[in-house]
């Protein structure tokens, strides 16, 4: 099977146990009480090593224990609590994307409803993750200072590396803290530089935001070269990316117009050249993913080592059902979920003739949009029934087979498929920056509108097989078709389901207000399928209602109180 050394190495940690003064370093966070002292672990450079193993792990695995047993976040369900698909619920779930029809003792009809407050259970999920991931690294960074490793005799043999070690430990903490400030806009703030055992203060939106990208500019230049990295481990490259992605959605999250920087940033990942568009979008997600060199930040997953209901295994299956494997080959034979359901508005922002399933091209190759795809047969393309109301029907609405559990031969990984994934969760990757270039300069940023049109023309050759990467059809556009608009409606094309789009619709002024989808504003009730305008408050989540009974430091978001 794939790459199990380097699933090995990066989450090695993961199967053992957690440090002890980790509990201590943010009294928010319900960790695992399964630990050991940190002079057990931090004996070598492997078992640093073991513990950067454990921050990367945090973003893709649930516990201890898998499938789903012995978890990270103490009394919270374990399998709706692994990180990429907490993050699910709220980047796609709230959106025009994806329509979630279980989970609802969860909370997850007010996510459809765009209806939470701060007792809605899905948000306690993403907000302990990062807290919890931000105290590991706060651990790590603590234990790898000059003088922990003089003391224990360690200094001069890991000056080689443990400069590299540090970076990607404040990299996955900024990484974590520009997701606080994306979905909670404020919240506690704690580094390495505090006491063990302090109960944190509350930092403003800006004071969280000004500390994410001042450590990711410190940082950009002590992490490893473009590429020289050990897989599924961050580099500079990374770095530029988170940049760019936080500096587009300044003004957003704090009114700073940070366009250029956006643009400068994303021309950098562009332009180095290391993470090149695979030939073909369906690549990017298959079992066979981690031979995509377009994915910059990849979470590995494996059938054996990662096995959980979060991240691939957690897409594959919540966006098909066991009914489908008698069309195509999905690589988890009858094993899907089927409980997410995409809405029409993502349909319909493909061609008519793209968007419908056809049996004897299960690939889509007779399609022109390559990223249409899409499940319909038996399905209704609507989320909803004439005079019902909502409910868990999942034939309501069509499913997405956009992630694979086959590698690009289209052959299972095994006979009759796994029961888990094997797809890498691409946490960035390089189209993305294309697209975010392009969106900069349109907003001011720099450039040209020639370069703009550029990028956003390669993207919809691949998406199209067409221009450098085939001869098919051409999806080309105009420069007159070339607005804000179109690049948000390319956005979701390019990217539905790998949770950008709330945050884009934030940015574009489009998620409250000017633009409705299904059930949006809705009660649920039948005939009342139709989106409306919701109050500008859920432009963020609340504060998980749990935190204000042990931390007196802290005060709701406007509005939910």
């Amino acid at each position: 099977m794939k790459h199990k050394l380097i699933i090995r190495f990066c989450y090695f940690v993961f199967f053992t146990t957690i440090i002890t003064s980790c509990v201590k370093d943010l009294d928010t966070v319900p960790l695992n009480e399964r630990v050991l002292k940190a002079e057990q672990i931090y004996k070598t450079e492997e078992g640093y090593k073991s513990v950067l193993g454990k921050i990367y792990g945090s973003l893709i695995l649930n516990g201890q224990d898998g499938p789903d047993r012995d978890g990270d976040l103490g009394g919270l369900d374990v399998g709706y609590s692994g990180y990429t698909r907490a993050i699910f619920y709220l980047q796609e779930c709230a959106t025009d994307e994806i329509a979630l029809h279980a989970g609802s003792s969860q909370g997850s009809r007010d996510f459809l409803f765009m209806n939470w407050n701060p007792s809605t259970v899905i948000i306690k999920y993403s907000y302990y993750r990062l807290y919890m991931t931000i105290a590991y690294c706060n651990e790590f960074l603590r234990e790898a200072s000059d003088e922990k490793l003089r003391s224990r005799g360690l200094f001069d043999k890991m000056q080689g590396n443990v400069g590299f070690y540090r970076a990607e430990a404040r990299f996955i903490r900024s990484y974590c803290y520009s997701m606080v400030c994306d979905l909670f806009g404020s919240g506690p703030f704690i580094d390495e530089t505090m006491p063990v055992g302090t109960i944190p203060q509350q930092r403003t939106r800006e004071e969280i935001y000004n500390y994410s990208v001042s450590e990711l500019e410190d940082i950009k230049t002590k992490m490893k070269a473009p590429g020289a990295n050990v897989y599924g481990r961050v580099d500079q490259v990374a770095a530029w990316f988170l940049l760019s992605r936080i500096y587009l959605n300044a003004e957003a999250m704090v009114g700073k117009n940070e366009y250029q920087k956006a643009y400068d940033y994303s021309k950098m990942v562009i332009n180095n050249g290391q993470y090149p568009l695979a030939s073909d979008y369906r690549h990017i997600f298959l079992a066979d993913n981690h031979t995509c060199k377009e994915i910059i930040w990849p979470l590995p997953q494996d059938g054996e080592f990662t096995i959980n209901s979060a991240g691939t295994s957690w897409l594959i299956k919540a966006l098909i059902n066991g009914r489908m494997s008698n069309f195509y080959t999905t690589g988890i034979g009858a094993r899907g979920f089927g409980n997410a359901r995409v809405k029409t508005n993502l349909v319909n922002k493909f061609d008519a003739a793209d968007q419908l399933f056809i049996t004897t091209d299960t690939w889509g190759d007779t399609k022109k949009d390559k990223r249409a795809q899409f499940f319909t047969n038996g399905h209704t393309k609507e989320t909803w029934r004439p005079n019902t109301a909502f409910q868990n029907d999942f034939m309501n609405g069509y499913a997405t087979i956009k992630w694979r559990n086959v590698y690009k031969n289209r052959q299972d990984v095994a006979v009759g498929g796994s029961t888990y994934s094997y797809v890498d969760y691409p946490m960035f990757r390089t189209a993305d920056a294309y697209l975010m270039a392009a969106e900069a300069i349109l907003r001011a940023g720099g450039g040209t509108r020639l370069e703009a049109l550029g990028y956003v023309n390669e993207i919809r050759d691949r998406a199209y097989l067409s221009g450098s990467f085939g001869s098919a059809t051409s999806g080309r556009i105009t420069d007159a078709q070339l607005t804000l608009d179109f690049i948000l409606d390319e956005r979701s094309r390019e990217l539905y389901t790998e949770c950008v789009r709330r945050p884009d619709l934030i940015r574009f002024n489009k998620y409250t207000k000017n633009y409705n989808w299904d059930w949006k504003g809705s009660d649920g009730t039948a005939n009342n399928f139709i989106g409306r305008d919701v109050d500008d408050k859920f432009k963020l989540y609340p504060i998980p209602q749990d935190e204000f009974t042990v931390n007196p430091n802290l005060q709701q978001n406007p509005n939910f109180r």
